[in-house]
């Protein structure tokens, strides 16, 4: 089994004119602090980008509005609570009176929001092809079977399609493109997935990666970093 380089234009993908294939530009990406699906920013001040329910950025908004009237002069200043409030801590001076559960709550939404998070993580992992078993006794390989090939995993998406794309680092053209559903997993937050491509790893000493793998979470517009690969080999 040996490994060659291809030439360019014999690599193309049919049907990649038809389908829709995200930009490798990613100008329009709404940034790491977009929430999933289902969940806002809490907003307990400004800069406050946990991300929560809608129905808790109400209650947070409702205590704002309320902490005047639930301060007193006290043992611990101007602000001391009056009984039976607390101050909800949601981030570090955060000095406005909610009920216990309320603070607990905002523990727990610290606690929780990556999770909640587009952040749209990418790796690459590599595997083989399993023999095939023929159902008498015996397996079948083909002679590429041992060769690694190129598996997309991801996480931290909303739960729904997400594009992946390889492109040519050289010119920005699309070697190869796919979707994916992606959804809960044990162990990793959010929506995710793992996808094989199908693709050969031409990874080895002294070939630096020629390609870039990246991924587009259709629902919120967030685009993953770019992943280097290397791709472009055949076995003869």
């Amino acid at each position: 089994m040996k490994r060659t380089a291809l030439a360019f234009a014999t690599l193309a993908v049919a049907g990649l004119a038809t389908a829709f294939v995200p930009a490798s530009s990613a100008s329009a990406d709404p940034g790491a602090e977009t929430c999933r699906q289902g969940y806002v920013w809490r907003v307990a001040r400004a800069s406050d980008l946990v991300c929560v329910t809608p129905q808790t950025r109400d209650r947070v908004a409702a205590d704002n509005a309320a902490k005047h009237s639930r301060w007193t002069d006290g043992a611990y200043g101007p602000h001391t609570c009056v009984v039976p409030y607390v101050w909800r801590e949601a981030f570090p001076g955060d000095d406005v009176c909610v009920s216990v559960q309320e603070r607990q709550r905002a523990a727990d939404d610290n606690r929780a929001s990556a999770g909640r998070k587009v952040l749209a993580k990418l790796w690459i992992t590599k595997y083989t092809i399993a023999p095939r078993d023929n159902g008498d006794g015996t397996a079948t390989r083909t002679s590429t079977d041992d060769i690694a090939r190129l598996k997309l995993n991801g996480s931290h998406y909303n739960f729904g399609q997400v594009k992946l794309v390889i492109r040519w680092s050289h010119n920005d053209a699309v070697y190869w493109h796919g979707s994916v559903t992606a959804k809960s997993h044990t162990g990793h937050p959010g929506a995710s997935f793992g996808y094989k491509t199908g693709k050969f790893d031409c990874s080895a000493p002294g070939k630096p990666a020629n390609a870039y793998a990246y991924a587009y979470d259709t629902l919120s517009g967030r685009y993953s970093a770019r992943v280097p690969v290397r791709i472009g080999c055949a076995v003869l």
